[in-house]
């Protein structure tokens, strides 16, 4: 199956129901992807749900197939989320893109004191809706049945506050260990991964202070949009989901 598409609205389904999409989202699914009667498609809610099932319309104001499976896949323990630092350019949304597809289960922006990239005012539900939209894509061409969450915009203040309900694993260059060290322990995960220009010192300790912890990936210095998505790769290995 190469197909999977996305209706929030969609709560409960079974074998032999027709589930339809309309609007946008069927008028792009017949006129871009070109999907075709007799085809085989899959519906998700980005909740768990996915149902799946031939094509029995395939018009520009609906898309509707007739349901021979039904799955439904609970959420993942523990939780891993991505602490992305704004970064200019589209660096930020590259790394929420690849970690979507690697797994990641939410997503958290954040203004670190080197990030270049700032939301300010208007830019910041702008800036959260493009994240979102993102994630969305992203979860429809990996095939996910949950769509991570985007949380809203924190401080390094308010991202130190979160140490206090998670692991904390903070990205740093100079940390004397390495994250393929660790033992985890089944707690809920949060990945930092810095700006460009680093992680401040000040930021270090009031992270280490709340209790996060600084680990290293390896030798290599990896960019913003390159360091959150190999850090989840290792992690997918170490909690045996790879």
């Amino acid at each position: 199956m190469a197909h999977l598409y996305l209706d929030e609205s969609l709560e409960t389904a079974a074998v032999g129901e027709r589930v339809s999409l309309t609007g946008a989202e069927a008028r792009h699914d017949v006129t871009v992807s070109r999907l075709a009667v007799g085809e085989t498609v899959a519906i998700g809610n980005g909740a768990g749900l996915t149902v799946s099932g031939r094509v029995v319309v395939a018009e520009h104001t609906e898309l509707a197939i007739e349901v021979d499976d039904v799955s439904v896949t609970p959420r993942r323990e523990p939780s891993v989320f991505l602490a992305q630092a704004l970064a200019k350019g589209d660096r930020d949304e590259l790394a929420v893109q690849v970690a979507t597809e690697l797994g990641i289960d939410g997503v958290i922006p954040w203004s670190a004191a080197r990030s270049i990239s700032r939301w300010d005012g208007a830019k910041v539900a702008k800036g959260r809706d493009r994240w979102g939209a993102v994630v969305r894509e992203a979860s429809k061409q990996s095939l996910r049945s949950w769509i991570p969450d985007v949380l809203d915009l924190v401080t390094t203040k308010q991202l130190a506050e979160l140490a206090a309900g998670a692991r904390m694993l903070v990205l740093d260059p100079t940390a004397p260990t390495p994250l393929s060290a660790l033992t985890l322990d089944g707690r809920d995960l949060i990945v930092v991964a810095g700006p460009e220009g680093g992680i401040s010192g000040a930021e270090l300790e009031m992270l280490t202070a709340a209790g996060a912890e600084l680990v290293l990936l390896g030798p290599e210095i990896l960019r913003t949009s390159t360091a959150g998505p190999a850090a989840l790769a290792l992690i997918n290995s170490m909690l045996g989901r790879w």
